[in-house]
C-alpha cells in the first residue's frame, strides 16, 4: 500500500509540477521575444514529454532500464490507442492532409526507429542515434512547409495566457519550482514502481508499461478532453503525434545515455515494442482512411490497448 500511494502520488505531482514547469517555460520565452514556433514545437514538447522524460532519466540512472523503456513503449501505445480512442468518442478526429505528409510518418518512423534499437537493450550509440535523429526532426518540423504556424501559435497562446504582464523572475522561479516537482514526483513514481513490482512478483517493466506510463500520459489525456469538448481535434492529433516523436528520441535517448544496459525482460522487446508498432501504424492508417478518426476507430483503438496490455504480464 505504501508503494502504491508512492505511485500515485508522485504522479500526481508529476502531472501537475509539469504544467507548471511548461506554462512557465512558454510564458518565459514569450518574454524573451521567442519564436513562437519555437515555443510551440520544441518548449511545449519538450514540457510535455518531461514527465515521461523525468521518469525514464531517473530509472535508468539507477540501472532499472526496463523501467525507462516499459515507459516510452507504454506511453507511446497509450497515446495513440487510449488517449486517442477517449477523444475519437468526443469528437470526430479530423486529421489534415499536411499531418498525414509530415507529422505522422515522422512520428511512426521515430517509434519504429526507437523499436528497432531497442530489440537488444540500449547502448550509448544507440542513444546518439536518437539524439541526432530527434535534432533532424525538429529541422525538419520547423522549416519546409509552415502552414501549420498558426496552429501552433495558437497552442502557444493557450499555455502563455497573456491577459497581464509577464514577470520574467515569477515565471523562471515557476518553472525552475514545476521541474523540481517533477523531479520529486518522478523519483516517487520510479520507487513505488519498482516496489510493487517486486512485491507482487510482476516485471518492472509491466507495471512501468501500465500504471507508470498511463500516469506519465495523463497530460496527454487531459489535453485531449479539454480539447475534444471545444472541438479542437486537429490540436489533438499534433499533440499525441508529437508527443511519440519526442517520447522515442528525446526520452529514449536519454534514457541510454544515462543508463545503457541490457533489458531483464526480452518481452519489452517483443510484444511490448510489436503492440506498440502496431497501435502507431493503426493510428496512422485510421487517419488515413478518410482523414478522420471515427468513434468505431476509437473504439477499436481503445480494445487494441485492451488486449495488449495483458500480454505484457
Amino acid at each position: 500500500m505504501v508503494a502504491v500511494l508512492a505511485v500515485v502520488i508522485g504522479l500526481v505531482v508529476l502531472t501537475k509540477a509539469a504544467d507548471e514547469f511548461v506554462a512557465g517555460a512558454a510564458r518565459l520565452s514569450t518574454a524573451l521575444r521567442v519564436s513562437p514556433v519555437i515555443i510551440g514545437a520544441a518548449v511545449i514538447g519538450f514540457g510535455t514529454s518531461a514527465p515521461e522524460m523525468v521518469v525514464s532519466a531517473i530509472a535508468a540512472g539507477q540501472g532499472k532500464l526496463d523501467i525507462a523503456v516499459g515507459n516510452v513503449i507504454g506511453s507511446n501505445a497509450a497515446n495513440l490507442s487510449l488517449v486517442l480512442g477517449i477523444a475519437s468518442l468526443l469528437c470526430l478526429m479530423s486529421v489534415r492532409s499536411s499531418v498525414l505528409r509530415k507529422e505522422a510518418p515522422l512520428s511512426t518512423a521515430a517509434v519504429v526507429l526507437f523499436g528497432l534499437l531497442v530489440q537488444d537493450g540500449l547502448e550509448r550509440w544507440e542513444g546518439l542515434v536518437l539524439l541526432v535523429a530527434l535534432v533532424a526532426a525538429l529541422v525538419h518540423l520547423l522549416t519546409g512547409n509552415r502552414g501549420g504556424d498558426e496552429e501552433l501559435r495558437a497552442e502557444v497562446e493557450d499555455f502563455v495566457d497573456d491577459h497581464h504582464a509577464i514577470s520574467v523572475r515569477r515565471e523562471a522561479v515557476r518553472s525552475l519550482l514545476g521541474l523540481v516537482g517533477v523531479i520529486v514526483g518522478a523519483q516517487l513514481a520510479v520507487t513505488g514502481a519498482s516496489s510493487i513490482a517486486e512485491e507482487l512478483g510482476l516485471g518492472e517493466g509491466f507495471v512501468a508499461v501500465t500504471l507508470v506510463a498511463v500516469g506519465t500520459s495523463l497530460p496527454e489525456l487531459m489535453t485531449a478532453i479539454a480539447a475534444a469538448r471545444k472541438g479542437e481535434d486537429e490540436l489533438i492529433i499534433g499533440n499525441l503525434l508529437g508527443s511519440n516523436l519526442f517520447n522515442s528520441l528525446a526520452v529514449g535517448s536519454i534514457a541510454a545515455l544515462v543508463g545503457p544496459g541490457d533489458l531483464d525482460d526480452p518481452e519489452l522487446a517483443t510484444i511490448g515494442v510489436g503492440a506498440m508498432v502496431i497501435v502507431a501504424a493503426g493510428a496512422w492508417l485510421f487517419m488515413a482512411t478518410g482523414r478522420a478518426v471515427t468513434r468505431w476507430e476509437g473504439v477499436a483503438l481503445l480494445g487494441a490497448y485492451a488486449v495488449a496490455v495483458p500480454l505484457l504480464a
